[in-house]
């Protein structure tokens, strides 16, 4: 597991270099630029990656390109849910209880970019998240917030359902 952790970190530098580096507008070009630098990879996986990453697609000249979030002019603007909606549109999540804490279950992999998608969403009637490989934890004050917090965060689940793709 060490081995394949080590290999995803490489992987991922690799592509944050090559969105810093050149413009990329397609997860095509990814793939073809990793396997050109030895990276064996599937379509698949760097979408994963991107997801992960939480790159954005931004508007340039030549097209749209990949960016990372801190590379993004007023990346720190005011919280927003749309992060949320995409990563929720590609990671399914379960949501659990144990207590005054709702355990969030996605796949393998996903449970810190969900957890910081959270945290720079709207939702704020959580005290923290803590997140390991797929499990995230939202911890809560009381039972009002934790409800509250709930009933928004299966709406905006809710929302991607109604919305067309």
């Amino acid at each position: 597991m060490t081995a394949l952790h080590e290999l995803k970190q490489s992987r991922q530098r690799a592509i944050r270099q090559l969105i810093a580096t050149r413009p990329v507008g397609s997860q095509r070009e990814l793939v073809e630029a990793l396997t050109s630098q030895g990276f064996e990879v599937t379509q698949a996986t760097v979408s994963r990656d991107i997801t992960e990453l939480g790159l954005l697609k931004v508007p340039r000249a030549d097209g749209p390109t990949y960016a990372a979030p801190e590379d993004v002019a007023g990346a720190h603007q005011a919280p927003s849910d749309d992060r949320l909606r995409r990563i929720l549109a590609d990671v399914p999540v379960r949501v659990g209880r144990s207590g005054l804490i709702l355990v969030l279950t996605g796949t393998p992999g996903t449970a810190s970019v969900v957890a910081q998608a959270i945290d720079e969403s709207t939702l704020r009637e959580q005290e923290g998240t803590l997140a390991g490989d797929n499990t995230l934890l939202v911890l809560f004050a009381d039972e009002v917030r934790l409800e509250r917090w709930r009933d928004r965060f299966q709406a905006v689940q809710a929302s991607l359902v109604l919305s067309p793709p």
